[in-house]
């Protein structure tokens, strides 16, 4: 998320993803996930639920945290978001439905986060999966370091 030089276009692009995906997959796109994929998007890094829920319109109505929460697992189902489960926080996901396996660096000084791929990471936890009878269902990888902004810092 954070190569993005336009953040508008980027945000814009999330949005237009998530509606054809789910306008294809027969899935609504309510203005609520509407709403919640573009503060994923808008935070340009880790958002936590509660900090969604503290920014949502309150055009939308009376919006409640299970409401965001349902939003948020609609959105993880449909490969549009990943949760962060050390930072307990949401990202967005740049490339929808094309892996399910990832990785991500996150710096701990600056709280960026890095959404990666890398092929032979995903075959080697594969491997390991296939040698103890193990079916992985999903795959996230977090990698908790410095960045290369921040390791200048010290």
């Amino acid at each position: 998320m954070h190569n993005c030089h336009t953040h508008s276009d980027c945000i814009e692009t999330a949005l237009d993803t998530a509606k054809t995906i789910c306008d294809g997959e027969g899935l609504r796109f309510t203005p609520i996930r509407r709403a919640v994929l573009e503060l994923v998007w808008a935070s340009h890094g880790p958002i936590k639920a509660y900090d969604i829920l503290g920014q949502l319109d309150s055009s939308l109505g009376s919006i409640t945290p299970p409401t965001v929460y349902r939003a948020l697992d609609f959105l993880l189902e449909n490969g549009l978001v990943h949760k962060l489960n050390s930072l307990n926080a949401y990202v967005g996901c740049s490339h929808p439905h094309q892996h399910s396996e990832c990785y991500f660096l996150i710096c701990s000084d600056c709280g960026e986060a890095m959404e990666c791929c890398n092929k032979g990471l995903v075959d080697a936890i594969a491997k390991t999966g296939r040698q103890n009878n193990f079916k992985p269902k999903y795959i996230t990888l977090e990698i908790n370091g410095e960045c290369g902004d921040c390791q200048g810092r010290h």
